[in-house]
């Protein structure tokens, strides 16, 4: 069947069409994407802004309408940090739905960490043992442990790139005192739930997911998006902390020329490698993996394994 998942993201409204059924390996299709920037349409409230409205309204309108374009069965439409954590979320959904007969489902950041999760488990498969997984996304930042599909131990983090570089990086670049600042912030925050995970066995196998960790490992030296899916792609955290100061000194136009990072994210490449930078730190980890599927093909498998059971 065809299958269309919709996500809602900080910087992204992204349709994914897949051709998929249940004990395969989801076929990519189609893929649609918006860059809306929700989390910056923000008003002093922290509620979205009416124009923020109106601007994902049409954006998710025009979504469905690329899906029923391509044939799609069903799509799973869901929405991350930039909705859920918005002051007016509930009217925000509501008028979605009023305007474009899309029911958005809001995922809570330990849906994110276990969805994710779950992707993660099927790429890799049971030989890789102990898994943990770290997704940066751009509202938030989710870790999850575990041995089975299902995590052990999964938090979510308010340390996503697009909302510490609007709230805590104003400079361009920024200043010396910001950055420092920002990686107190950010240490802090997740040295809060490090021993939350400290009582399992040490991972077997460390998984990075997201635009960030795939734009940091491309600027490691890892091979282009270009070369394929399987081709194994890792960041080891020595050379990340190389690249730290490098970004802080940059503007944002200056990082859109470096390999692998997109015009989009440029201004919020550095609050993503600060906090990829802690994380590694604080969780000991020398070296990651980038796995391409992410919370997308985990909303797609988890409902594949529903239709199995119905």
């Amino acid at each position: 069947m065809r299958l269309g998942v919709l996500d809602v993201g900080s910087n992204t409204v992204h349709l994914l069409v897949v051709d998929a059924h249940r004990g395969a390996r989801p076929l990519p299709a189609y893929s649609h994407k918006a860059e809306l920037k929700l989390s910056a349409l923000l008003d002093e409230n922290g509620a979205i802004s009416p124009d923020g409205i109106a601007r994902l309204t049409a954006t998710v309108n025009e979504a469905r309408e690329v899906a029923e374009d391509k044939g799609v069965e069903d799509v799973l439409p869901f929405a991350t940090s930039a909705v859920r954590d918005a002051a007016n979320a509930e009217s925000v959904l509501a008028r979605v739905a009023e305007d474009t007969d899309v029911k958005l489902q809001v995922l809570s950041g330990e849906d994110e960490a276990r969805l994710t999760f779950l992707a993660v488990r099927r790429w890799f498969g049971w030989s890789a043992g102990r898994l943990m997984v770290i997704d940066i996304g751009g509202g938030s930042l989710e870790i999850a442990y575990g041995l089975d599909e299902a995590p052990d131990a999964a938090v979510s983090l308010p340390l996503g790139a697009s909302r510490l570089t609007g709230d805590r990086l104003p400079g361009d670049p920024p200043s010396t005192e910001d950055v420092r600042a920002l990686r107190r912030h950010v240490r802090a925050e997740i040295a809060r739930v490090v021993g939350e995970f400290s009582r399992f066995s040490p991972p077997d196998h460390v998984v990075a997911t997201s635009k960030t960790f795939k734009q940091l490992a491309r600027l490691a030296g890892a091979p282009r998006s270009g070369e394929g899916s399987y081709v194994q792609r890792e960041l080891d955290r020595k050379t990340l902390v190389e690249w730290v100061p490098q970004l802080a000194a940059m503007t944002a136009e200056q990082r859109a020329e470096l390999p692998g990072v997109s015009e989009g994210r440029a201004d919020q490449l550095l609050a993503g490698a600060v906090v990829a930078e802690a994380v590694m730190d604080l969780f000991g980890v020398e070296t990651l993996e980038v796995c391409p599927w992410a919370l997308r093909e985990g909303v797609i498998l988890r409902r594949l394994d529903q239709l199995g059971t119905a």
